[in-house]
Formats: structure tokens, sequence, C-alpha cells
């Protein structure tokens, strides 16, 4: 199934009349996205051409971050977001995607998702600039929706604010998720933080030291640690955050730089440690500086 159309070079793209087709599916015949899920081809391996997992994410507007780098409402624009991913994921070497569950539908509905490994977000409760941000409750995938529809794992957002006693909620149901998923026999993927509130603000620890020890938190999470795996910033000291677990790692792209060029060097440098297996990246390449979304990605892509 697939409601995209092509542009002259033969590539898929989404446009408003697309999202109009998505709008009329939905309404018309809802239960086409559940008969979609069971038909999709499913990926043979976590990992593809490069021996480690290349996921594009884009589970930002659920938790209300819409921004990318000078852009407010950069994700908050849904063809122009659907059309850069689309784009993103025909890319050679791109393996899938990480998104909640109308990010994803909309993907499917648009052929996109194919072969791909699909990691569903499962807490985006902790709404960005609200008074209750560090509670991450569950509102997006559970394990048994992610085991339902095929999909490959779940990921979860653990941030750990000293200062606030919501944080445990949030550890005790990433806990919970982490088992689920390792019955399900899927990965479970957490991106732990330690978070400290500013001017009103949480915001996320990227020291060495605060990296290392959100990681060790994160690992310990559930009865098993089978089927789980980190999701990591680049920090200065990577060799320091890497040895503290003897989990696989996902290097997190992070926010939009305006040196590209430096960011890509950090990549670089973090993926040859044998610990990482891949990397998560949203906004940086969705909305690189230049707007070329397929360089950003092929050059992502040769780094792997």
């Amino acid at each position: 199934m697939s409601i995209a159309e092509q542009d002259q070079k033969g590539r898929a793209t989404v446009d408003q009349a697309a999202i109009g087709r998505i709008i009329e599916q939905r309404v018309s015949d809802p239960a086409s996205i559940a008969r979609a899920w069971a038909e999709r081809r499913r990926p043979t391996s976590l990992v593809g051409s490069t021996g480690r997992l290349m996921l594009v994410a884009a589970d930002h507007p659920a938790r209300g971050a819409l921004r990318a780098g000078d852009d407010a409402f950069a994700m908050g624009d849904r063809a122009r977001l659907l059309d850069r991913m689309v784009r993103a994921l025909a890319r050679p070497g791109v393996d899938g995607v990480l998104g909640t569950a109308d990010v994803l539908d909309d993907l499917l509905l648009l052929g996109a998702l194919e072969g791909k490994v699909v990691i569903g977000s499962m807490n985006r409760g902790g709404l960005a600039g609200t008074a209750f941000e560090i509670d991450d409750r569950f509102t997006g995938h559970d394990a048994a929706t992610i085991q339902r529809d095929g999909m490959q794992g779940g990921k979860m957002l653990f941030r750990i604010e000293p200062d606030d006693a919501g944080t445990v909620a949030t550890m005790q149901a990433c806990a919970e998720a982490v088992r689920d998923l390792a019955e399900a026999q899927v990965m479970a993927m957490v991106e732990p933080f330690i978070s400290h509130r500013r001017d009103g603000r949480v915001v996320n620890d990227l020291s060495t030291a605060a990296v290392v020890r959100s990681a060790t938190v994160a690992a310990g999470l559930a009865p098993t640690s089978a089927y789980t795996w980190l999701k990591l910033p680049v920090v200065d000291d990577m060799d320091a955050v890497l040895s503290a677990t003897g989990l696989p790692v996902l290097l997190l792209g992070g926010e939009v730089s305006s040196d590209q060029e430096a960011q890509f060097a950090a990549w670089s440098k973090a993926l040859s440690h044998p610990a990482v297996r891949g990397m998560v990246v949203g906004r940086s390449l969705l909305f690189p500086p230049d707007g070329d979304v397929e360089a950003a990605v092929d050059a992502t892509v040769a780094m792997l």
C-alpha cells in the first residue's frame, strides 16, 4: 500500500494532497491501518547492510518538542515532516524509524515502512515545558501493541531528576516496559539522562560523569537485560561512557548543530568503539542547516 506520489527522479514525495489522502483513508477505512501492519514486509535483522542499525527518529512532536535549529515549528508541519522522513528512509543504509503511532501509521500508509525496522515510542507524557515534564508517563505504544503489529522494539525516555520525586514513577514504569518487551522478545531501547530544572526548563546534564551514571542506572532496569539497548548522547569522553556498560549502544543524534562538520566528526569518533551498534538521528538529519536531507543521511551512513 502506498498513497505517496513520485517526483521526476522517481522519489516518493509528500505534500498536502498526500496528507488529504491519508485523512480520507483514516475516515473511510480506519481498519486498513491494522491490515497494513499485518501485511507489512518485516526486516530479517535489526542491522542492515552496514552491520549496524541506522534509525531516523520523529517522536518529538508528541512531546510538544517541535523545534529544529532556529525554526520553532519545524516539526509542526506534517507534510513537511513526512516528506523529509520518506526521503530519508529511502536512502541506502537507513534501516528504519523510531516514532509515535500517528507518525508511523502515516508512514505505513505512504508505503515507507516495507522491510524497515520499526521502533514504537512508548512514553511521551512528559510534555516539554510543563510542570510535569519529568513525569514521563507511558502514553504511546505498549509492548502488546508493538508485538501485535510486528514492530522490532519499543523506546522509552528515562530522565533522572534528583530533586523531583516524580522520577521514581518513571523509573518503575520503564523497568516494567523493559520486562514486557523482553517477554515479547523485541528490543527495549532506553534513553537515559540525568536532568535538572533550570529557569522552569528541564535541561539534560551532558557531562561525562552524568551520562555514565545514567547509563549504569538504565542498564540495571527490569529482571532481564537480554533485549535492552541504550540510546546515549555523544559527549566529550565517550570512551568512559561506553566502558560503563556491557549493553549495545545507539548514539543519539541530538539537536541540529550549526557546525555540522564538527558534529559528524564527534559521531565518527564515537562510532569507532565496538559497543556502538548504530545511530538514532532525528532533527539533525531531517532538518540539516543546508536543507539537504539526502546529503546529511548519506554522510551519516558512510560513517557507519
